[in-house]
């Protein structure tokens, strides 16, 4: 594994840190500031819709640059971010601190993922982007719990603080490991734009929302679903997230793995594996043995599909692949806030806890409907894969996983 992958880890994990540990500390940063829990959830929601409109707006400034100068430029936004949330007078600068920090987000895994792909030989490419997106999900294993609990032991300030000390590690990490890339030959927005004329981007794209959206549906109620529903005390509600964490971690990887053998086959077994448990779980959840068990299957199956989605949408945006990824990046994040209202209406409704579970389903089968769509368009119009054509390919460089 080339040791830049390991920089761009590390920046992953306080990415996913700092999106994550705010759900943990919405109550002390609440009382904190005199303000509501549903008003502290906007810290929640101003950062999803930080990542979906910061993916494509600093990712097209970033084609005026390198794409090591721009993680670098990312990863001092983040650090910024974080420090005017662990700083933050009042609510409304600590709300504006979550956006600056979440404009990072998306273009860091979208450039992240281009840069992945490129530092290792086309077959490892796959496995390259997942051993990235580890760092994103040994921070559900690792970060969140130990943020939560800094937090609420010394309090939530220092949690932002040592989340931005994290950034400052990724940035000189960055710095140091990741080689120099020249600015990529005829990069602006019309040539990143025509990556968005291919419906197998677009088709990958929609894949992303619901699938990634199907996991959101029933993650984001576990604490409700698993304390009432399953009977679970509240401090179990955070083991339970971290065994999502761990299938999280270990999906990532097998999704990596397999990803470049067999791409298709291996959205096929995982969509459809997530549609059906997550169908279960609305069965599962009244059982805490089965309900944890599940919990850890949701985890695996969905993110076992991010690193060949990801693929998909670099493989096909040939020739302008950076905004396409950052994009898709702000797809995960859209498919997060749809199924968590979708997931909310339903409640409202009265269907109880676990009916987000079916709105996941739903979701996850979708997306397997439109891979299947996908496969078939591409069997009618073969298409070759191209590697990123903006820049110089670098020697391939062995990867082991």
């Amino acid at each position: 594994m080339p040791l830049a992958l390991l920089a761009l880890a590390v920046g992953a994990f306080g990415i996913g840190t700092t999106e994550f540990v705010i759900m943990g500390l919405l109550p002390q940063i609440a009382a904190d500031y005199g303000v509501t829990i549903p008003t502290a959830g906007l810290l929640v929601t101003g950062y999803a819709l930080g990542v979906v409109v910061g993916a494509p707006l600093l990712t097209v400034l970033g084609t005026r640059v390198s794409r090591k100068t721009m993680l670098m430029g990312l990863m001092g936004l983040f650090v910024v971010g974080n420090l005017l949330s662990a700083f933050a007078p009042n609510f409304g600068m600590m709300l504006v601190g979550r956006v600056v920090a979440s404009l990072a987000h998306g273009s860091f895994f979208g450039i992240g993922s281009v840069v992945a792909a490129g530092l290792v030989a086309p077959q490892k490419k796959a496995g390259a982007i997942a051993t990235m997106f580890t760092g994103l999900t040994v921070a559900n294993i690792v970060g969140v719990p130990l943020g939560t609990f800094i937090g609420q032991a010394v309090g939530w300030r220092t949690t932002f603080a040592a989340v931005a000390a994290l950034g400052v590690i990724g940035l000189f990490g960055i710095a140091r490991l990741v080689p120099a890339m020249p600015r990529p030959q005829n990069a602006h927005l019309r040539r990143e734009l025509t990556a968005f004329r291919n419906p197998q981007v677009l088709l990958a794209m929609a894949m992303t929302v619901l699938g990634f959206g199907g996991v959101f549906a029933a993650i984001t109620y576990i604490a409700p679903m698993m304390t009432h529903t399953a009977g679970f005390s509240d401090g179990a509600v955070t083991w339970l997230l971290v065994l999502f964490g761990v299938g999280m971690f270990l999906g990532n990887l097998l999704g990596g793995r397999f990803a470049d053998r067999a791409l298709m086959p291996m959205l096929y077994v995982t969509l459809g594996g997530l549609a059906v448990v997550l169908a279960l779980f609305t069965v599962t959840a009244h059982n805490q043995a089965l309900a944890a068990v599940t919990v850890f299957l949701v985890g695996a199956l969905g993110f076992a599909t991010v690193p060949p989605l990801q693929k998909r949408v670099l493989d096909h945006a040939h020739g302008a692949p950076t905004l396409a990824s950052a994009v898709n990046i702000g797809a995960f994040n859209l498919g997060n806030a749809l199924a968590a209202w979708l997931g909310g209406l339903v409640i409202a409704a009265g269907f109880g806890y676990t009916s987000p579970n079916w709105v996941g389903a739903v979701l996850a089968a979708a997306a397997l409907l439109l891979a299947f769509w996908s496969a078939a368009l591409e069997r009618r119009t073969p298409a070759p894969v191209h590697t990123d054509a903006a820049a110089p390919t670098p020697a391939p460089v062995p990867a082991h996983h």
